[in-house]
């Protein structure tokens, strides 16, 4: 087990980035091997940058979005600020406005003055590299990949897309969840879940009405599929050979994949298995009615300010019942409710007091596909390599 220190976190995991890789056009397979090599060189900045805030002055929202010019590093003309008119490129307007309902939802909502409650800038890179598919946020900033228009077609322009990359620094912030294993699910889960209620926010929608999709519009046509992942329904967001198949998230326990905890296995299954944290937070939502972001946001959202690095599954939803219970009152409708949508994830909330372990990874299990994976991409590092030291 290699535990990430400072990992770069992507919304397209790792395993349609493979399936990119089989692709029949060979423009695709270049540009999923240049993806993969820009996620390898991000890392090594953050690395080497570790984690130091930008900051702006405490309760002001501040935006900066730069064009990276299909540059391969965050580097470009800064293209708006905060303040300024609309710009003459709409990816830039996108990310501007996605980053101003972010901030607006934290502050209005949860009281939280931006990503780091200290009025960090929100700063942004649009055109990220050549027909980059993927977006990120590097611990510092987010960075917009323009799709290669077959597979993908852009990523600003889902708003839940931009408010899940800029929770995980939320995360970072609070909890700094490991990115492995069960702790990293949760950590993919709580972006999920509160880039959702983002763009609930902004729809003003209730917890019935609204579609509990990730990267909904972000597919190009002709892919099989709504979205990379719904909180509604895992394991059926996508269906679709050019993306791997068929969406591998879960539902419950029982189908919780052990994967290998390195890169070839997602770290353990982070964009998978937060499938199961995903669909509890759904049935608490809709158990509760009316706007999401009310009663279970707030729930959820101090749930991840009690949660520690390593914490798992069992944890999490432990945490979470305490929470319901010290807000609205032991045997609370909310409480109740906290505690019955884990039920319906296989996860048995503790009772007060007592000691429940946390659910291990069972390394045996994972050894088998740990090989596979590895296998797979091993006829691809000579080439990935090549494109490495082509971009510099």
């Amino acid at each position: 087990m290699a535990t990430l220190v400072n990992p770069v976190h992507c919304i397209v995991p790792p395993h349609i980035i493979r399936a990119l890789l089989e692709h029949k056009d060979k423009r695709i397979r270049e540009i999923a091997l240049r993806t993969l090599a820009a996620s390898i060189r991000s890392r090594e900045r953050r690395n080497i940058l570790g984690r130091l805030p930008l900051r702006a002055a405490a309760g002001e929202k501040t935006r900066s979005i730069y064009d990276a010019k299909h540059n391969w590093n965050s580097t470009g003309t800064l293209a708006r600020k905060e303040g300024d008119p609309p710009a003459a490129d709409a990816a830039v307007n996108d990310v501007y406005d996605g980053f101003g309902h972010t901030y607006d939802f934290y502050k209005d909502v949860l009281n939280r003055n931006s990503i780091d409650d200290h009025g960090m800038e929100l700063k942004g890179f649009v055109h990220y590299g050549q027909d980059y598919d993927n977006a990120f946020w590097d611990g510092q900033e987010m960075n917009f990949g323009d799709g290669d228009g077959v597979i993908f077609v852009g990523f600003t322009k889902a708003l839940d897309v931009i408010a899940h990359e800029l929770t995980h620094g939320v995360t970072q912030n609070t909890a700094d969840l490991q990115y492995h294993t069960q702790s990293g699910a949760l950590n993919e889960s709580f972006s999920d879940v509160f880039g959702s209620l983002v763009k609930q926010y902004v729809k003003k929608q209730t917890a019935d009405k609204a579609d509990w999709l990730i990267g909904e519009g972000i597919l190009a046509a002709g892919v099989h599929g709504e979205a990379l992942r719904s909180m509604k329904a895992p394991g059926t967001a996508y269906d679709d050979s050019k993306l791997g198949g068929k969406d591998p998230q879960p539902a419950h326990m029982d189908d919780y994949k052990d994967l290998p905890d390195d890169e070839a296995g997602d770290n353990g299954g982070v964009h998978i298995n937060s499938g199961i944290p995903n669909h509890a937070f759904y049935l608490l939502a809709t158990e509760l009615g009316g706007h999401a972001w009310e009663d279970a946001g707030h729930i959820w959202y101090d749930t991840l300010k009690q949660l520690w690095p390593t914490a798992q599954f069992q944890d999490c939803a432990n945490v979470a019942s305490q929470v319901a219970g010290q807000a609205f009152g032991a045997g609370s409708k909310q409480q109740q409710a906290v505690r019955s949508a884990w039920s319906e994830v296989g996860i048995t909330v503790a009772e007060p007091g007592s000691r429940v372990p946390s659910r291990r990874r069972r390394a045996e299990a994972a050894a088998p596909a740990n090989g596979a994976l590895k296998k797979q991409l091993a006829h691809v590092v000579e080439e990935l390599q090549k494109v490495v030291e082509e971009m510099g």
